[in-house]
């Protein structure tokens, strides 16, 4: 097939020609090739190589499982280029629809999700923020409130299109408390709603997982008497066209929720 005379026969055996040592060494070049692709293409589909680009909300950072599912999946996959990108709810949902990233972390969904498969990884419980001066935390025994009792306050939240789904279950709990609440600020993102509050501008309902912050001038209470006044920490992901990548970090993330107990 080459055309070229690869071997001379001797009276015992055989010698390359130098043609023959070049063929050789290129072959053995080429073999080697072959097995690392093969083994690379491997790794990909067990996720261990390629790309992922996960998402989150503000909020959703703000919880330690985020961190742990992300820290979980480096330490399985540590050779897969990861990037991460903060945004809103609707946003998110946007742009796995549009393939910019692969899976996001998000509250709950709106929209078109026809496309999308949403999975509860946990459900924490809401709570109040409100000035350090406010009279109902004056009583430093005091851990709770009743959703009812903030009926005459003023209310500072993230503005609905940031997080539209926790936006409108405040608004349906207040009024399953029977009261619509009287929101006067509005926030793009929660830090910028709990500077409000520290502000004295107001009082917000926020999830559980953002006690974490302290500011001087806020103080948390638990939530009484409102049961459906949760926020739940879902991972979107697309149906279908799924890398390994994607595969592996779904795993991994549902072994952080089993090991949390899926709820918070």
């Amino acid at each position: 097939e080459l055309g070229v005379t690869l071997f001379n026969r001797l009276p015992r055996g055989m010698e390359l020609t130098e043609s023959g040592h070049a063929l050789l060494t290129d072959a053995r070049a080429i073999l080697a090739q072959v097995d690392s692709t093969v083994a690379g293409v491997r790794r990909i589909a067990r996720g261990e190589l390629g790309r992922i680009a996960v998402g989150f909300t503000e909020s959703a950072t703000l919880h330690p499982f985020v961190p742990t599912v992300i820290r979980a999946f480096r330490d399985a996959a540590p050779d897969v280029a990861l990037t991460v990108e903060e945004s809103s709810t609707t946003d998110l949902v946007a742009s796995m629809s549009q393939n910019r990233i692969d899976v996001a972390f998000i509250r709950s969904p709106v929209g078109d999700v026809s496309d999308i498969t949403i999975e509860t990884m946990m459900v924490e419980e809401m709570i109040v923020a409100l000035p350090a001066a406010h009279p109902l935390v004056r009583n430093k025994r005091r851990k709770s409130v009743a959703l009812a009792a903030l009926a005459e306050e003023v209310f500072v939240l993230n503005r609905r299109p940031s997080g539209p789904g926790l936006y409108d279950t405040i608004i349906a709990a207040c009024r399953a408390a029977g009261f619509s609440p009287r929101v006067e600020q509005e926030a793009r993102k929660n830090l910028s709603t709990l500077s409000l509050v520290a502000a004295g501008l107001g009082i917000s309902i926020i999830p559980a997982s953002m006690r974490h912050v302290e500011l001087e001038s806020v103080s948390y209470l638990s939530i009484d008497d409102a049961p459906g006044l949760a926020a739940p920490l879902h991972l979107a992901y697309r149906d279908s066209g799924q890398s390994g990548a994607v595969k592996r970090f779904i795993v991994e993330a549902r072994k952080c929720a089993k090991a949390s107990g899926k709820r918070s």
